[in-house]
């Protein structure tokens, strides 16, 4: 029996309009004189009121290729975990050197020492806790991170795990593309960063029991999401078909997984969904026949932070925590969607 003992979440210090973003997409992505109609209609219609950079928005303009991009995200993503990390251990109730296990996820970086090795010392981290650094999950790696910590404390039921997710999508747009993929990620993600304390059936811990998880990799969809790494960095994959691809393939996963535990979607008191555009919530909400209001936290989030790629199911998640906890025995879905093209469930009891 895993438990979630706490959840932190943190953002750098330089947060902006969506307005002021739009126009710095314009400097940074489009030719000079370009007619950017298309670019603010994105903008508008991404549902964003703002958004939080990893650095003061008048430095992109000094970034000058991948490695000083890389320099930054390495730089930030070692603050942000460690306030991340930090203050989900405290909240948990345990001390740094309590940490069995530690996972980071992230897509938009790379690191060598990784992140993770990074905190060991600056947090206080005993020097022979296990460490899985992750790339490649994208969006979907929030929620895959808690179903593999989930994983984890079932063969050790004793121990406590701790996963981070840091992710600084803005140090990944690219200058001088204005490609409807790199204009739709200029208006839609942001930058943050959370971390999640897991604690195993032998340990005494608070939190909502993760009862059962599910992942699922659809079939012909490697092109949907992802990146094309190019010597400019990483540049977006994004598809017009995901939407689609969660009408075809989410109502049955989430049918069928629930259905397994003797459960419908009406039995869900909370559900904690990624925030990934509002055309994926649109239908999410749709074919998993959602109550109004159901998806409140996550559209909120969507609309304060933008699309945090793996970390923003984690906000949610510590938004569900902290003002939207079901009573004691009630169910809720956890789920994300990300490159491969995948989805992963998370069934939750508190």
């Amino acid at each position: 029996m895993t438990r979630i003992a706490a959840v932190r979440t943190s953002f750098p210090p330089n947060r902006y309009p969506q307005a002021e973003l739009t126009d710095m997409a314009a400097r940074m992505c489009l030719p000079d004189g370009a007619d950017r109609r298309l670019l603010d209609r994105l903008h508008r219609s991404a549902r964003v009121d703002f958004r939080n950079l990893a650095l003061p928005i008048e430095d992109y303009d000094k970034i000058d290729g991948f490695g000083a991009a890389n320099d930054a995200y390495i730089a930030a993503a070692v603050e942000l975990g460690a306030e991340s990390v930090g203050g989900a251990i405290k909240a948990a109730g345990l001390e740094p050197e309590d940490v069995d296990m530690i996972m980071f996820a992230s897509v938009t970086g790379v690191a060598a020492p990784s992140v993770d090795a990074r905190l060991v010392d600056r947090l206080g981290l005993r020097r022979d806790v296990k460490r899985v650094p992750v790339f490649g999950l994208g969006c979907v790696a929030g929620a895959a991170g808690i179903a593999r910590l989930h994983d984890y404390l079932r063969g050790w039921p004793g121990h406590a795990a701790v996963l981070l997710s840091v992710e600084l999508c803005s140090l990944t747009v690219q200058r001088g593309d204005s490609s409807p993929a790199n204009l739709v990620a200029s208006a839609l993600f942001g930058d943050g960063s959370a971390a999640v304390v897991a604690c195993g059936g032998e340990r005494e811990a608070r939190g909502p029991t993760v009862v059962a998880t599910l992942g699922h990799l659809y079939p012909d969809s490697g092109h949907v999401m992802g990146w094309e790494v190019r010597d400019t960095g990483f540049g977006v994959l994004l598809d017009a078909s995901v939407p689609d691809m969660v009408r075809r393939y989410l109502a049955d996963d989430v049918r069928g997984f629930l259905a397994g535990h003797g459960l419908t979607a009406r039995d869900m008191a909370v559900w904690v969904c990624h925030p990934g555009g509002p055309k994926v919530l649109e239908a999410v909400a749709d074919v998993l026949d959602l109550p109004d209001g159901a998806l409140e936290l996550t559209w909120r989030s969507l609309a304060a932070n933008g699309n945090l790629s793996s970390s923003s199911v984690l906000h949610v998640l510590g938004d569900t925590l902290d003002e939207r906890r079901p009573e004691p025995g009630e169910y809720g879905l956890l789920l994300a969607m990300g490159p491969g093209f995948c989805s992963e469930l998370v069934l939750l009891r508190w």
